[in-house]
């Protein structure tokens, strides 16, 4: 019997239903911020993943040739297609330009619990504006999203130019070290790296500004700042709009391309893997032969999203089977056609089998059995029954939707 291949899922109806509704949810609230649903194309080149991350990423994409011998990759994350996608199709758009989008993504990867091969991530890209507001709005949008959801958050909320100020007389290529020691919280290393970059001083800069909570504290290590009133004015907004959220000047996100803004959100129950969403402003489009556009975004690990909140209830109209003898066939397709006009769900049997295994069968399934004979087609009524009562009356056609609504 062959089997799903390695790090992937099969979703039956029950849980279709519950990804679903989340989705919906999630992006009613993003088309309320005035953000538009993108798509790209689940295959790219594999050159738009390595421009943006270094031919690294190779091992731990899905890459492959085809035919003509080009060399492909299933994508691996959101943000480089759609940055792509803005240089060939929208760059004379007038900005901002806000999109959302939900995408199944491929990392060849070690499955294991919470991390699959082929996985959903849920995201949003807000393109050309260069303003502390459009960094407040995407956190803004963040949280309504993860609320609409249902999952239980805490966000951290950081900004790169404090750190940034301290590493500034660093070489490009020791502050890449130094950044990815800090998000991996290797101090020892951190300090060894410091050491040898004849800097060992910023040691406890770097550690103090991690400890701070407050702009002000940040202040206290670093003096002033290029980009600091813009940092207080996002957090001035955020406040004002009485966002949760703590202050973490530590946040890296391990990719050297955040240019200002940065945060993190952790679901409370989700054990070690608890990060279900991460973003920033970053600036990408000149990597893709566009003109360099600042942006900003974020990316929800979907899957995490509906393990976090568990069980969703769900809303369901009332399902009715149809049910017929073999004289009333016909009458039962034209009944079943009429009820879904009127947006009823209905199912009709499909089997060589009489109505005693039809009802049987319907009392599973359904909340409402119409039942048509020989008598029902004479008559031009039909025979209703209320499944969870039992209540059984004959039925005109006309009053019929109204009965099962």
């Amino acid at each position: 019997m062959l089997q799903k291949p390695r790090g992937t899922r099969d979703f039956l109806p029950e849980e279709m239903e519950q990804r679903r509704e989340i989705e919906m949810r999630m992006r009613r609230v993003a088309g309320l911020f005035g953000y538009h649903e993108v798509l790209t194309p689940t295959f790219e080149n594999q050159e738009l993943y390595t421009i943006k991350s270094g031919e690294g990423i190779i091992g731990e994409m899905y890459t492959f040739e085809d035919k003509g011998g080009r060399k492909l990759a299933l994508r691996p994350e959101g943000t480089a297609a759609i940055l792509r996608m803005y240089v060939n199709e929208a760059k004379v758009l007038p900005k901002p330009i806000r999109w959302c989008y939900l995408l199944d993504c491929y990392r060849y990867e070690r499955p294991q619990k919470g991390r699959y091969r082929q996985f959903w991530q849920f995201g949003s890209e807000l393109i050309g504006a260069d303003t502390a507001a459009g960094d407040a709005e995407i956190i803004l949008l963040a949280d309504g999203l993860l609320r609409a959801a249902g999952v239980r958050f805490s966000l951290q909320v950081g900004h790169l130019a404090p750190m940034k100020h301290i590493l500034l007389d660093l070489g490009e290529e020791d502050k890449k070290r130094v950044m990815a020691l800090l998000d991996k919280r290797s101090f020892d290393e951190l300090e060894a790296c410091l050491n040898d970059t004849g800097k060992p001083e910023l040691y406890d800069k770097l550690t103090a500004l991690i400890e701070c909570t407050t702009i002000d504290e940040a202040k206290e290590v670093c003096g002033d700042f290029p980009g600091m009133e813009r940092m207080e004015e996002m957090l001035g907004i955020l406040d004002s709009q009485k966002l949760e959220y703590s202050l973490n000047l530590g946040i890296v996100r391990g990719l050297d391309y955040y240019t200002g803004m940065v945060f993190e959100g952790f679901a409370e129950n989700l054990g070690a893997e608890n990060q279900i969403i991460g973003g920033g402003s970053y600036r990408l489009a000149h990597l893709f032969g566009g003109e360099d556009t600042p942006s900003c975004g974020f990316g929800i690990g979907f899957d995490r999203v509906m393990v976090s909140r568990g069980e969703v209830e769900l809303k369901r109209d009332p399902l009715v089977a149809i049910l017929y003898t073999q004289e009333g066939q016909k009458r039962a397709f034209e009944v079943a056609g009429m009820l879904r006009r009127e947006g009823i769900r209905t199912e009709i049997n499909l089997l060589d089998r009489g109505v005693g295994a039809q009802m049987k069968h319907a009392s599973r399934t359904a909340q409402y059995a119409v039942l048509i004979g020989k008598n029902e087609v004479e008559s031009g009524t039909v025979t209703l029954k209320n499944l969870a009562s039992g209540d059984q009356v004959e039925c005109k056609l006309d009053d019929l939707p109204g009965e099962v609504r």
